[in-house]
């Protein structure tokens, strides 16, 4: 039997860099659909529900994946002219990138960081390359998406269980998708779990049909503006959200405060949705009200009385969590330029799109639409 397709294992740089793909609201809609592919397929979902999800086919799924396992990041962007044949092969490429990215003592040099000139000298004295100019370097490590920034700790997951963690969750995923049968004692129905916001009461940016400006304009028109806000006295909510893997639904509370007793509280309604002989597992990062803590151990035991299972992602893991990309398209459908007066009529806003987005969820031309605007 032939292995599956599946995506290379990806580390948190990667993982963010591909769920900052699929939000952003710009760039080239290729790019949006292959990192959509490559993030589900990272997720532990198999090429045949990609294929149904993005609407296309699992030829041209497993190509994108090949793609990026062969090429990584550069597979992602369209190449839409010609031009000479790189310089360096791929596997040197991957070879300078990796050596970019990776301290100067961890090779045995006293410095703390890589300067152009003596990564350059590097590479060329262990032979990784022949010859390379600064100016080359330069250019190379910025094709291969590597840039001089200051590294902060939250960049790198610091979760001592964070092989164990990433592979129960991808395992709990294969249960949703289908891929493997639970076994006994294994949850049956899967949620991933997060809080969205805060929704505040401000004018959102977004984009409009308007009637166009220059020569022949109307001088009666009214361009689109943004009220400008200074004080901002309405507070703000929380909006608790859970995706249902194998049912495609969303589900969502809007609560005035974000703590473990709101949180307890979400989770019991998710809880009654099913039959108590079903065990759920509800999908979280490691947010402090989410956690057993020796202080307090409500979320533990309340798991425990329940027959739920509470799986973590790693820490600073969050792409991880297949409710970011629901979060975007309820930002884009239902927040991006509204001025909401109040939060119940921000809330009504957000609990109709719930409703409509859960009607909607087969719909083939909501998918391809959702997919053009950068939703996974």
């Amino acid at each position: 039997m032939a292995e599956r397709v599946r995506a290379r294992e990806i580390d948190d740089d990667e993982g963010r860099r591909l769920l900052r793909i699929i939000r952003r609201g710009t760039g080239s809609v290729v790019t949006w659909r292959r990192a959509q592919m490559v993030l589900l397929s990272a997720q532990g979902m198999p090429v045949a529900k990609i294929a149904e999800v993005t609407f296309t086919s699992a030829d041209r799924v497993r190509d994108v994946i090949h793609n990026f396992n062969t090429d990584g990041f550069d597979s992602l962007h369209p190449k839409y002219k010609g031009g000479r044949p790189r310089t360096f092969t791929l596997l040197e490429r991957r070879e300078i990138k990796k050596i970019a990215k990776s301290k100067p003592a961890e090779n045995g040099l006293p410095f703390s960081t890589w300067s152009l000139t003596k990564l350059a000298d590097f590479l060329v004295g262990e032979g990784v390359v022949d010859d390379i100019s600064h100016e080359g370097l330069r250019v190379l490590l910025r094709e291969e998406g590597v840039s001089f920034q200051r590294v902060k700790t939250w960049k790198t997951s610091k979760d001592p269980d964070y092989a164990a963690k990433k592979a129960r969750v991808e395992h709990l995923y294969a249960i949703a998708d289908g891929e493997v049968i639970p076994e006994d004692g294994e949850p049956g129905v899967i949620f991933c779990m997060d809080e969205f916001g805060p929704p505040n009461l401000v004018p959102h940016p977004g984009r409009q049909w308007a009637e166009r400006g220059g020569r022949h304009k109307n001088p009666d028109r009214e361009p689109p503006r943004r009220r400008a806000t200074y004080t901002r006295p309405h507070g703000v909510r929380h909006l608790f959200a859970a995706y249902d893997l194998g049912k495609d639904r969303l589900y969502g509370h809007i609560k005035k405060t974000k703590n473990r007793s709101k949180f307890l509280e979400f989770c019991r309604y998710l809880r009654s949705l099913h039959p108590v002989d079903i065990r759920i597992a509800i999908v979280c990062d490691n947010y402090s009200p989410h956690l057993t803590t020796k202080r307090c151990q409500r979320v533990g035991t309340w798991a425990a009385a329940n027959n739920v299972e509470i799986a973590y992602t790693p820490t600073n893991s969050s792409w991880l969590n297949r409710i970011e990309a629901q979060f975007t398209a309820l930002r884009y459908f239902a927040l991006d330029g509204t001025d909401h007066a109040s939060h119940k009529v921000q809330g009504s806003m957000i609990r109709r799109y719930i409703i409509w987005r859960n009607k909607h969820a087969a719909d083939e031309r909501l998918h391809a639409f959702v997919s053009r605007t950068n939703v996974a």
